[in-house]
């Protein structure tokens, strides 16, 4: 499983083995590392152009000091600072053959411009640039040249490199890039950048991306995942990210993501001994004669699922569409709003609700009873969204008083961002309208907050989908494609994970389970991608992850 962590939590992990281990061999450990992953791109080290984009903390101290390992080796190596560099690292170079030009004015240097948080404008943040080194005073020019270097000079060197290594800013960043630092990060060529921790812009915690940041191919990250190179805006600026082990002995992550081997030992398979009922029953209320489909392609997913048993409460157009297209299904055929009908349809271990469904009082009547007439795991999604909502408003206790002490029946709730900013402002009255800029400023943040608030798990779908649970554990997702942005997939997601929790997963389990499973199928699937395309796909992935367990 995938571990991240907060800035807080690295630099306390750090924090004994500077005291313990002699000078600067903590940095030598990253270094070591972001030299093989450099060696590996460039395949040949000598003779390569290399860059080194270095700011004034010991993340441009991992930079240089890498820049001084690859000068040995025969590569031609030119650093450019826009202020104060570290003095190690820079003597480092220098001595190897490589050489350190100044791009900013000759007054940075002295201001102290060369740390974190004087470059990303932010008070509070430290000058550690990364989390191999040590405190170190006395930053200095650390031989730069006497002659800065014009941007047109920079942006030719920049652009004949075969190798960039960013190393302005690290996990201290925070806020906007300052000038001269953006007049670097602008130049920087993606395909050819290689991020020292996290890439220069992006806010280590948050995922909250800077102006001007820099977008890289790929990032060695040290010691364990920062947060904000898998969530929010941060994870696209990350490029394939590398992870460098320096020996720190960490908390337990503040954030998780499952791989296909954790899921692979989630899936629910079935002993010689189970029926199709010991299985998990899941109840299915979905599709409208307006949207009769949304229920097919949920179904399509409940059956993938894991679950033995399914039955559907459906509206008449929908009920005939489900039975043709899933003969395994077994149907109810119920009136709009027709709660008693609904919860008639027999017993079962889990219930989804919402896919074709309209957001109005015959919806409101059909949650409010799951609601308040079972106490078993509840899906709600789609058009049991804001229904739910109206509900939680009036009774904000709600959901809590509903779930039980260990947790397992708590309710999800499986929104888009339009669904999550409506629901959170009807259900606890945020400002829907600043919703979207809250989530581009710390998605997992708020997702969390929501979650505790609501006293729900919330998977927030999306690019990087977020699973939080109401006792604040979270999960990002790391699998899936810009395919699934097409009508119908959150349905095949709903009945999906829904399944899960029918056979047994709890709730933030089987939704971050769901959410890898349906990326992962959707990863194999054509291009374009379509809706109806991924329950066959789902059999396809499942099984290749229990051979995977099984071999």
């Amino acid at each position: 499983m995938l571990e991240a962590h907060t800035v807080a939590d690295v630099r306390a992990a750090e924090a004994p083995l500077l005291a313990t281990l002699p000078a600067g061999a903590l940095m030598q450990r990253a270094v070591s590392g972001l030299v093989a992953h450099v060696g590996r791109r460039l395949g040949r080290v000598y003779g390569a152009r290399v860059v080194v984009l270095a700011g004034g903390g010991d993340n441009g101290g991992d930079a240089l000091w890498a820049g001084a390992r690859l000068a040995a080796r025969g590569a031609v190596v030119q650093a450019l600072a826009p202020g104060r560099t570290h003095p190690e690292g820079t003597a480092a170079l220098l001595a190897a053959g490589g050489r350190l030009y100044r791009t900013g004015p000759p007054e940075t240097g002295a201001r102290g411009a060369g740390s974190d948080a004087a470059a990303s404008g932010a008070a509070g943040s430290g000058g550690a640039g990364s989390c191999a080194g040590g405190s170190r005073a006395g930053h200095s020019r650390g031989g730069a040249s006497p002659d800065g270097l014009g941007g047109d000079r920079a942006a030719e060197l920049l652009a004949s490199a075969d190798i960039v290594l960013d190393g302005l800013l690290g996990i201290g960043g925070r806020g906007a890039l300052r000038d001269p630092y953006t007049a670097l990060t602008r130049l920087t060529p993606t395909a050819r950048t290689v991020a020292v921790d996290v890439p220069s812009g992006v806010d280590a915690d948050t995922g909250a991306v800077a102006d001007g940041a820099v977008r890289a191919s790929s990032t060695v990250t040290f010691g364990t995942y920062k947060r904000g190179l898998l969530v929010g805006p941060g994870s696209t600026h990350t490029g394939q990210v590398e992870l460098v082990d320096i020996g720190l002995t960490l908390p337990a992550a503040d954030l998780r993501a499952l791989r296909d081997g954790d899921v692979a030992r989630l899936l629910p398979v079935p002993l010689a001994t189970d029926s199709k009922y010991t299985r998990g029953v899941l109840g299915l209320v979905g599709g409208s004669d307006r949207y009769p489909g949304a229920a097919v392609l949920a179904v399509g997913g409940a059956l993938r699922g894991g679950a033995g048993y399914l039955r559907v409460a459906a509206q008449a157009r929908a009920a005939d569409h489900v039975l043709r297209a899933h003969p395994e299904a077994v149907v109810t055929v119920i009136e709009p709003g027709d709660a008693d009908a609904a919860l008639g349809v027999g017993r079962v271990q889990a219930w989804a609700i919402g896919p074709g469904l309209p957001a109005d009082e015959t919806t409101g009547r059909l949650v409010t009873a799951l609601l308040e007439r079972t106490d078993v795991p509840l899906l709600a999604d789609a058009g049991a969204l804001e229904p739910l909502a109206a509900v939680v408003a009036a009774r904000p206790t709600l959901l809590r008083e509903r779930t039980a002490q260990d947790g397992t029946n708590e309710v999800v709730l499986t929104p888009h961002e339009g669904e999550f900013a409506r629901l959170v402002a009807t259900a606890l009255g945020w400002d829907a309208s600043a919703v979207p800029a809250r989530l581009a400023a710390d998605r997992l943040g708020t997702v969390r907050r929501a979650a505790a608030e609501l006293g729900a798990t919330v998977l927030l779908k999306g690019d990087r989908t977020i699973v939080a649970g109401a006792g604040g554990e979270a999960f990002v997702n790391l699998t899936g494609t810009p395919w699934l942005g097409t009508a119908g997939s959150g349905d095949v997601l709903t009945g999906l994970t829904g399944s899960l929790l029918a056979a047994g997963l709890a709730p933030v389990w089987a939704a971050a389970a769901g959410a890898h499973l349906h990326g992962l199928a959707a990863g194999r699937g054509p291009r374009p991608l379509a809706a109806s395309d991924i329950p066959a796909l789902l059999t396809v992935a499942i099984g290749d992850l229990l051979a995977s367990v099984e071999a």
